[in-house]
């Protein structure tokens, strides 16, 4: 059983005050209540540098620094059904056309992120200039094993 929490007079007549204004039940004037003087306290705890700095404080009160918030990275585009199909089959005729590389033939040619590269990567890393030339390197690959 939860532990009963007693309540001053001042603190019951807020509640009452809280139910009344916003009608709502007793439990909720309780949370709003709480929330209040947890933001009250937050307030309280900052300082005025403004007003510290007016009235002459022997302390020095030093303002917080400002920080930048980085940038989120901009997620790639999603492409539609119909977009990632016609990618996808872009992408099986190129596998097509070099031969089916297995795992080990992406590695042999472009290292251990080979296989994790998109055909375009893969033509960057082999230093051509279309897809179709980075295909026919794979291809020539496994025609001399």
């Amino acid at each position: 059983m939860a532990k009963k929490i007693v309540f001053t007079e001042t603190e019951q007549a807020e509640i009452a005050r809280i139910q009344q204004a916003f009608g709502i039940s007793r439990k909720a004037a309780i949370r709003k209540m709480r929330s209040a003087n947890k933001k009250s306290e937050k307030a309280a705890k900052t300082q005025d540098f403004k007003s510290a700095a007016a009235n002459d404080k022997s302390e020095t009160v030093a303002a917080p620094k400002k920080t930048k918030k980085a940038k989120k990275p901009v997620a790639p585009k999603k492409l539609t059904s119909t977009e990632a199909g016609a990618a996808r089959a872009a992408g099986m005729k190129l596998f097509a056309l070099a031969g089916r590389p297995t795992k080990s033939d992406f590695i042999k040619l472009c290292g251990k992120k080979g296989p994790a590269m998109t055909w375009t990567a893969r033509a960057e890393h082999l230093g051509v200039a279309t897809l179709e030339e980075a295909a026919e390197k794979f291809a020539a690959l496994k025609a001399g094993k």
